[in-house]
Formats: C-alpha cells, structure tokens, sequence
C-alpha cells in the first residue's frame, strides 16, 4: 500500500465533509489568533514603554490569556466531539469494507494534522499580521500615545504551540479511542445515538430548579459589595449548574406533561411541535444551556466593561471629589501646621488658587458589624462580608464643613451611612454605647464622606460626636480601656485653578513634603491618577471586547452545528410525515415553529439570568466606583437588544444550511 494512501484519503475526507470541517478549522484559526495576540499583548514592549503602570495591565491581559487558554481547550474539544459523532457512520464503513481500526486511526492522524497544521499556522500567522492593530487598539482605548515599531515575541508562538498542538493531539486520543472502543455496527448508528423517547428525569429537574433558585436568591438578597464579592462566584455556578440541568431534564419533564393534556396535545400543530421539541431537548440540551451561558456571558461582559468606560470620569469624581486630596494618618498638630504651611508654598510657586476646600480631623477604624453592634475584627476577619469602616468627627468639625450649628450631648451622635444600615436608635462599640440622635442624609454629608471609602467594598459609617474626648472614649471602649489612642487623621481636599500639568506636579510635590515632615498617608487627585484609571478600565474594556468576540465565535459555531445537526435529523422526519399524508406546507410550517421556539429559547434564559444578576452586579461595580446605575442599565438593554439582533442574523444565516439538508 502507498504511503500517500493515508494523507490521501484523509485529504479527500476533509473535502467531502467541507460543511462540517470548514467551520471548525475557520474558528480554530480564530481562536488561536486570538489567543497569540493576548500573549502578545502581555509582553509587548509598546505597552512598558508607554504606560508608567503597566504592571497591572500586564497581569490583565496574562489572566486574559489564561481564559482564553481554558476555554479554547474546553470548546474545541465539545465541538470536535461533535465531529466524530457525524464521522462515526464513515468510519464504521471503513471498517466493514474490511479497513482495520489500526488503518482507521491512521486516516484520523493526517485528517487531525492537516487540520492543526492548517488552523495553528494561519492562526499564528493572522495574529502576527493583526498584532499592530490590536495593540493600536488597546493604546488608543486607554488614552495612551502610540509608539511605532513591529514585534513577534517568540515567547507567544511557542506558547500558542504548545497550547493547540496539545488540544488537537488530545481531540486525536478521543477519537482513536471513540473508534477503537466501539463496535462496527455502532459506529454505523454513532451519528443516531439518543434517538429513543427521552425518560423524564424529575430529580435532576428538581436540582436544577433548586440550584437556579439559590442562586437568584444570593444575586436578590446580596445588599453590600463586600458580600457581593464573596457570593457572585458561587451564585453564577449555582446557575450554571442549574441551567444545564433544567435544560436537560426540566424542559423534557414540561413537554411531557403538555403531551399528557389531551386537549392540548392531540391538534395537528401541537402534536408535532411537542413530539419534535422532546426529541429535539434530548438531542441538543447541553448545546443549547451552552448558548445560553455563552449569551449571558457575553452581555454581562460586554456591559459591564462599557458601562465602566463611558462611566470613567464619573468613577473619577466620585473617587477623587476634589483635584487634590491630602489624608495623613495619626499626625500631630505640629506636623499638620506643618503640612498646611507646605501646602501654601506649593500653590504659591505653581501660581494656583484653591477653592471648595474641605479640611478636618477624624479618627477611623475596621469593625465586625452585627446589626448596631461593633466589635474588633479577629487576625482571619478578612474572610467575612460584614466588615465595616467607621469614621468619626467632631460636631465643631462637621459645623466649618457644612455651615451648621449642632450641638450634641454627651454619648450622642449623628450619623451617616454612605453604604450599609444600623438598625435601631444606639450602636455599641465594644463596652461603649452612643445614643443616635439623627440620621443625616448623604447630601449633609457630601464633602465629608472620603473618595477612598468608594472604593472599598466594605460598609461605611460617619459618626458625628460632641468633641474629641468624645472619640476617644470610643476608641477605649471598642479597643479596650488601657489602650492608647492614636492621633487623629488629617483629611484636607481642595480644587485647584491649575492646568492638568500643574495639578499632577501639586500632587507630586505635596507628596515629597510630606515624606519630608515625617507624615504618613496618601497624596492623590484625579489628573495625576487619570492615567491609571484609563489603563485599568480600558485594559477592561478592551479585555471584555475581545472575551466577548471570543464567546460569540463560540456561540455562532455551536449554533451551526445545532442547525447541521437538527437538519439531518429532520431529513428523515421530513420525509416520514408526508408520506403519513400531511401536506409539505403543513410539515415545513410544524417544523419550523419548533425550530424557532427552541432556538430562541437560549436568548430567553439569558435574558432572565440578567435580569435575576442585575442587583448583585450593580454592587461589584461599586468596587470600581461605579455608582451610575442608570448608565449600566442603559447600557445592559442595549447591549441585550443587538446581541438579539446578532443572534437573528446568526440564526438567519445558519438557517438556510439547514434548509438546504432538509431540502
């Protein structure tokens, strides 16, 4: 026998099943250009050169890559299990013609290498050719100007290599084994497999009912981001598990209770769409739980990441509420006159005014919250959702910021809560008790409530008492009396008349002032952090642009194969209802009702897990100081509305390969 035999036939297979292999190879190719271009993107000189803080971008786009990785790897392999699938009937002839498994193997080999061959090297070759594009991209998206130059870090080829070649050796592994395990005659019945009547799987309906349950009443019932962080993980797999479930077992056990409502059921329309919706479920439920998650992804994604970008300057006000912001920590009076004075001199030499400044003392610690109790947080407090930040000020204080005359007693206070509630009229602080005498709202409290605090997903409390006697006893009761107190912080934020470049040297030079004086803390303003902010949430952005890509590719191919798949499985049934005496018209118009009705089901189910997800949500963006829930909402629905006119055109499209199988 030749030993062109092998590759020959192997190069006829791949052409006579082009409307198979094609899809698979074209998005192959695009999966690897996709991944080469994020390791890229990690190691490319353009960004250290160009980004003062590139580290943090850097991390981004390796753990983009990471993504990428795993989930190249968990997709190729269900699609090309889709492909051995359609191919086990070929094969089983091979075998009956008298070609042993052994020679079989050898076919799948060169059809697997020509395949990996052709994918990974245009895919290499297509990332190399889109790499300038993509970091031009991702420089103009983060604001940053765009160096020239070209490079093709070997560093990302052999990753990407290393990744493709050993998912397209381990698709070759499970299919020599499909192959070598099963019988001739079930290969020829491989691509038939599930054609029986589906067996109503009430416990795994039931599971799944309860897992889509749990984790919608995590997503409704999470209030603070803190808990958010903590729970969303577990919430979005609750849901996944529960999706999968509820589309393999509970649409079957929903359709057969509609087959055994004789009324409903026994009408020319209804009977084939509900007898070929329970075939369908059986064949096709994890394909279409995957395009729903896939779905969800994308929109949550896509949203989320643009709502952050539009939102940048109003995530930049709300953490930097004036251009310069000064917060030292425990710090004499001395140091503070100090401080002021080199303040002073500062503005004087860059010719700045300030105006709209804020100015006072505080004391602020971490507590375990339990209800209008707080107590000391333990060495391990870290892991717990119910950690809050208290603040405290003097009624003096508050009266120079918000031009008030309050007076409070001994054990009083006001009390503001920028995130969190404290039931009742006192709260405890270890052994000491303060009364709450009123409730101020955020607007009283606008220019005292810290930029810093947004940032942090913990709860926030502003307490107002009589004097600093006051806050000390706190701190004594709540740390223990023969505690020392600290000094108290020095909060001083003002805006500037400055240009940008002057603003960012203020913040520099307050900075080494205050090295100098000996003082502890943070000198901050949105112009000298600006670049920062873009780099990470474009680097978001960006990340998000190219996930989204990424699992849309994914959607549109399963999609495909859905269409292929259901095409040659209503070839047969197509066929058989007209020779039962049913008109073509009457058979088309069934099978497409149905064909419809569970293809946009996916899009449904996605809609409803956001929909279910948009709370807890709108409390992780808080982390990143995004509070314009009305922008995040409007850009979730218009995101929810082209993905569904993508999704139409998707469907439209793979439709008629369907049409013409069925044809």
């Amino acid at each position: 026998m030749s030993k062109l035999f092998y590759p020959k036939l192997a190069t006829i297979n791949i052409k006579n099943n082009t409307r198979t292999y094609m899809p698979y190879i074209l998005t192959s190719i695009g999966i690897i250009a996709m991944f080469y271009n994020m390791c890229y993107l990690a190691v490319a000189r353009d960004i250290g050169d160009n980004i003062k803080d590139s580290m943090s971008l850097r991390i981004m786009l390796r753990l983009g890559s990471i993504v990428i990785g795993i989930f190249s790897v968990i997709f190729l392999f269900y699609i090309n299990s889709f492909l051995i699938k359609r191919r086990k009937k070929e094969f089983g002839l091979f075998n009956i013609l008298g070609m042993e498994k052994k020679h079989v193997a050898r076919i799948m080999f060169f059809e697997t290498l020509f395949s990996a061959l052709i994918s990974i090297t245009a895919g290499i070759l297509t990332g190399i050719l889109l790499s300038k594009l993509m970091i031009l991209l991702l420089l103009k998206i983060i604001a940053v100007d765009v160096g020239f130059g070209f490079e093709v870090p070997l560093s990302a080829i052999i990753s990407t290599l290393l990744l493709f070649g050993g998912i397209f050796a381990l698709n070759l592994i499970y299919n020599i084994c499909q192959v070598h395990l099963a019988k001739p005659v079930e290969l020829l019945k491989g691509g038939n497999v599930g054609e029986k009547v589906p067996k109503t799987r009430w416990l795994m309906a039931i599971l799944g009912t309860i897992c889509l349950g749990i984790g919608y009443y995590i997503a409704l019932t999470t209030e603070t981001p803190l808990a958010a962080l903590n729970l969303f993980f577990i919430a979005v797999v609750l849901v996944i598990i529960g999706t999968y479930l509820m589309f393999i077992a509970g649409s079957i056990a929903i359709l057969k209770m509609l087959r055994k409502n004789k009324k409903y059921y026994y009408k020319p329309s209804h009977f084939i769409s509900v007898s070929g919706m329970i075939y369908r479920m059986k064949q096709n439920a994890a394909g279409l739980a995957s395009i729903c998650i896939l779905s969800t992804m994308v929109i949550v994604m896509l949203s989320t990441t643009i709502s952050l970008y539009v939102g940048i300057e109003d995530v930049l006000r709300t953490r930097y509420p004036r251009n310069i912001i000064i917060d030292a920590d425990n710090i004499t009076d001395e140091k503070v006159q100090k401080l002021d004075q080199a303040v002073e001199e500062q503005l004087s030499r860059f010719g700045a005014e300030k105006k709209d400044i804020v100015r006072y003392r505080s004391m602020s610690f971490a507590a375990i919250q339990d209800g209008a109790v707080f107590s000391v947080r333990s060495q391990d407090s870290y892991a717990y959702d119910n950690i809050s930040i208290v603040v405290f000020i003097t009624a003096d204080e508050y009266n120079k910021i918000a031009n008030k005359d309050i007076s409070l007693s001994e054990g009083e206070a006001l009390l503001c809560s920028y995130r969190g509630n404290i039931p009742g009229n006192s709260v405890r602080f270890g052994n000491f008790e303060l009364s709450i005498k009123e409730r101020l709202s955020s607007d009283d409290t606008k220019d005292i409530t810290k930029g810093m605090l947004s940032a942090m997903a913990a709860n926030s409390y502003f307490f107002i008492v009589k004097d600093v006697d006051a806050i000390k006893q706190v701190y004594k009761g709540f740390h223990g009396e023969n505690t020392d107190v600290p000094e108290l912080s020095y909060y001083y934020a003002f805006d500037v008349s400055g240009s940008r470049d002057v603003q960012i040297k203020l913040v520099g030079e307050i900075r080494k002032a205050m090295k100098e004086i000996g003082a502890e803390g943070y000198v901050e303003g949105p112009e000298a952090e600006r670049e920062g902010f873009y780099s990470l949430y474009g680097g978001l952005f960006y990340l998000g642009l190219f996930l989204g890509i990424l699992f849309i590719m994914a959607t549109v191919l399963i999609i495909y194969y859905k269409q292929v798949s259901e095409g040659y499985d209503d070839k047969e049934r197509f066929g058989i209802m007209q020779k039962v005496g049913m008109s073509r018209e009457e058979v088309w118009k069934a099978i497409r009702s149905q064909v419809l009705s569970v293809f946009f089901l996916p899009l449904l189910a996605a809609v409803i897990h956001i929909a279910f997800a948009f709370k807890v949500i709108t409390k992780l963006l808080y982390i990143f100081n995004l509070t314009n829930i009305p922008l995040f909402a409007l850009c979730t629905v218009i995101t929810i509305l082209v993905f569904a006119v993508f999704y139409t055109i998707v469907y439209a499209m793979t439709a008629k390969t369907y049409y013409k199988i069925v044809s």
